[in-house]
């Protein structure tokens, strides 16, 4: 007893210190302990759920920088007529055209028929004499510039006779009744076949018949070189009639207009082909 009283307060430091020492070694477990229990709440009240990046859809920004490359034009001529405003015309019965190059002037003329003229070879009759056989073989071009030009001519020839249309090359048959006779054509050097039932016939030009419906104007069998239209205050000259169009030039500055053909208002000249 004498010794507790003599070192009670070395005793009481020292179980003091034992129980600082204690509470120090137990702190850091309880801190571990602390966050353990907080990880785990935080995972359990705020759960992540993390989706894959998709693409980005960039349409609608590149469309955006596509429209501010393209310059904005502003018309103010054929559409709107704020600084242009559009004239009229009054036709021939009385209603008002508008005044632009499509319903006034050249492109306003329209074909209203297309007909071929064709280069026709027939063989119309055999002659024999004592020098053999002749045959008569006429030719019509209807494409000719005269009118003279396009009446049928009888061509007597024999067998490798030569004309201004043709040279018989060969005969086929009887001479007397030949089944078929072949040409060549001086122009283009191709073989024509001919028959006393079936003629050679070609494609050699056409004509037009046209209109122009603002002075209520036609024209009918018109041919390259016949003469000129006058339509709107101007003279235009056919200067080529093809099989898909009609091309004017204009008297005044040989400016040319080609007028196309319109299957809805012209006959199909294949057709008669």
């Amino acid at each position: 007893m004498e010794f507790f009283k003599r070192h009670y307060e070395k005793i009481i430091l020292g179980v003091v210190l034992l129980g600082l020492a204690a509470a120090v070694a137990f702190i850091p477990l309880k801190v571990a302990n602390e966050k353990k229990q907080l990880e785990e709440k935080r995972l359990s009240l705020i759960p992540r759920s993390v989706k894959p990046l998709t693409n980005l859809d960039l349409s609608l920004p590149e469309a955006a920088l596509k429209r501010v490359t393209v310059p904005v034009v502003i018309d103010f001529s054929t559409t709107h007529r704020l600084f242009n405003p559009m004239p009229w015309q009054k036709a021939a019965d009385g209603h008002l055209i508008k005044y632009d190059d499509s319903r006034i002037g050249p492109k306003a003329v329209t074909i209203t028929k297309l007909t071929p003229l064709y280069l026709v070879i027939s063989l119309d009759s055999v002659n024999m004499s004592d020098a053999g056989a002749r045959y008569v073989i006429g030719v019509q071009k209807e494409a000719a510039a005269l009118p003279a030009q396009r009446v049928k001519k009888g061509n007597y020839c024999k067998l490798n006779d030569k004309n201004d249309s043709f040279t018989l090359r060969k005969v086929e048959g009887p001479p007397e009744d030949p089944t078929k006779l072949t040409l060549e054509l001086n122009d283009t050097g191709e073989t024509a076949v001919v028959t006393k039932d079936q003629p050679y016939k070609r494609v050699d030009g056409y004509m037009a018949d046209l209109k122009y419906a603002p002075e209520n104007k036609t024209w009918l069998g018109k041919r390259v070189g016949s003469s000129p239209l006058l339509f709107n205050g101007e003279e235009y000259n056919i200067v080529a009639i093809l099989q898909n169009e009609v091309v004017l030039s204009a008297k005044s500055n040989q400016k040319k207009w080609p007028i196309p053909v319109n299957p809805a208002s012209a006959n199909n000249p294949n057709a008669a082909l």
